[in-house]
């Protein structure tokens, strides 16, 4: 198959897979109710020494979690707990540190939602870790889709993983890739984020040189901040908290996606997920991928999107809809994480896993991205 031939069937697959289930959805548009978002409070930042850079990064991420583990979203957390986990550490570009602890002003319905429905037993399955049966991921190539939305959100993280473009200078990760739960990664000293530049762009003509990949343009980060929920747990419990908001030193011009509150499965359209990464198994290109959501906690997403290590950090999205503008929109409702081991009942279950978007990581996320309470509504 020549690569024109294989650019149409890309074409083709992405344009079914993006049209069926919405026109499947629009059938009957769920009725959401007004999501309600937590009002965060940060306090002054405490300094704090600075950071030895001495952690290795670790793309291959992957927790075990047994029942207690598993059933620990479902019992309320006392506040001070949570309130802990919500600080967060400001990371600068000269290794300077600070940590800011929070309050949320808010009755304590909006701290321990409860709109996901339990989790259900499924049939055990014997599944090769990551890529599960066969491999469904597509590379994207060719300036019309490199540079259209929303695969023109994906950015390279320089630590080998991927990022999100949720802001005009913000990029939203997976935290492992830029901190062990201990230190930030020798990379984090000089972190950067790395644009793809289609051949047309970057000087090659198209069809002289077949299979040519992109080039990236690096732009470095001034400002990173993790919660303090990744730093101080074991991974299994940190794994709730497995992202990163990564600041450039100026704006780019690309489309960004906006976040959202994860909603229930049930009111994405399809019930999929998609996210777009750069998986290190295909080295310079961008892979995209889709599946429906096997099964949701109150802090995780369960899937069996193929993946591999690389990918981490990803920008997790579906269609929601949209009650102001009345329609089905690409909103980040979530972290690509990396893969867990779930014991329950003596079984173990293997899923890839994203880090959901609750109402509580949103007024923080929301937070960090403009630096006051105000703008802080899903809407």
């Amino acid at each position: 198959m020549t690569p024109h031939e294989i650019t149409i069937l890309t074409h083709l697959l992405l344009l079914f897979q993006d049209l069926l289930p919405l026109t499947l959805s629009l059938l009957q548009p769920p009725h959401n109710p007004p999501m309600h978002v937590p009002t965060l409070v940060p306090h002054t930042p405490t300094p704090l020494t600075r950071s030895r850079f001495s952690a290795e990064a670790q793309l291959d991420f992957t927790t075990h979690c047994n029942y207690s583990c598993f059933h620990r979203g479902e019992q309320e957390e006392p506040r001070e707990q949570l309130m802990d986990k919500l600080a967060f550490e400001t990371l600068y570009a000269d290794g300077f540190r600070t940590l800011t602890t929070v309050e949320v002003e808010d009755d304590d319905d909006a701290l321990h939602p409860t709109h996901l429905p339990p989790w259900t037993r499924v049939k055990h399955r014997r599944m090769k870790r990551q890529i599960y049966g066969a491999d469904g991921r597509f590379n994207i190539q060719g300036d019309n889709f490199l540079l259209d939305y929303p695969f023109s959100t994906a950015v390279r993280i320089s630590t080998g993983c991927t990022g999100v473009l949720v802001s005009q200078q913000h990029v939203l990760t997976a935290a492992h890739c830029v901190h062990d739960g201990k230190d930030y990664v020798h990379g984090a000293r000089k972190l950067r984020v790395g644009f793809l530049i289609p051949p047309s762009i970057n000087g090659t003509k198209t069809g002289l040189i077949p299979n040519k990949k992109p080039l990236v343009r690096w732009v470095r980060v001034k400002r990173t901040r993790v919660p303090k929920g990744w730093i101080q747990g074991p991974q299994e419990i940190s794994m709730d908290f497995d992202y990163a908001l990564l600041e450039l030193r100026w704006p780019h011009r690309r489309p960004f996606m906006r976040l959202w509150v994860a909603p229930s499965s049930d009111n994405l359209a399809g019930n999929r997920i998609h996210f777009s990464g750069f998986d290190s198994d295909r080295p310079g290109e961008l892979v995209y991928r889709f599946c429906p959501v096997e099964e949701e906690s109150s802090d995780l997403i369960y899937q069996h999107c193929d993946a591999r290590p690389g990918a981490s950090g990803s920008g997790v999205y579906g269609r929601v809809w949209d009650n102001v503008l009345e329609r089905w929109e690409r909103k980040v409702i979530g972290i690509f994480s990396g893969h867990q081991w779930l014991e329950i009942d003596g079984e173990n279950r293997d899923y890839n896993v994203a880090v959901r978007i609750t109402p509580l990581k949103f007024a923080q996320i929301c937070y960090w991205l403009h630096g006051n309470r105000l703008d802080c509504t899903p809407d």
